[in-house]
């Protein structure tokens, strides 16, 4: 297993290094042509020659914007601080709208239901009244 190690990281700085360049736009690319750099790395890869020529002189290494260069950098500087569900205002405040639509709801229900009985007792006693 150890001996296809630096076979296997010599692959990854090449492929690395290649998508690095390929990636990298015409004006960040230094000395030479981008098509002259990904020849460079293509024929010299296996030898490292060409994936650091291109790490260390191909390409401009600018410092990182303001807001962060990736997406956790990025977050890590725009951190909101957590409310914790019950001392949420507007949390609080949607469930108590809720609240309202849900008894508003039951109310219907109960005065539909008290509708419906009262229907099946006259239609009972209008039977029981056609019996006797």
């Amino acid at each position: 297993m150890f001996r296809y190690l630096p076979f296997l990281l010599v692959l990854a700085l090449w492929i690395y290094a290649f998508i690095d360049c390929l990636n990298t736009p015409e004006e960040e690319v230094r000395g030479l042509p981008k098509v002259v750099w990904v020849i460079i790395i293509l024929l010299f890869g296996e030898v490292l020659i060409g994936p650091i020529a291109w790490l260390v002189a191909g390409k401009n290494r600018r410092p990182a914007p303001a807001g962060g260069s990736t997406p956790s950098q990025w977050h890590s500087n725009h951190r909101t601080e957590f409310v914790a569900p019950d001392d949420n205002p507007e949390f609080l405040k949607s469930l108590k709208e809720e609240n309202k639509k849900d008894e508003a709801l039951l109310k219907d229900w109960e005065a539909d239901l008290r509708r419906r009985e009262e229907e099946l007792r006259r239609k009972e006693r209008g039977e029981a009244a056609e019996d006797s």
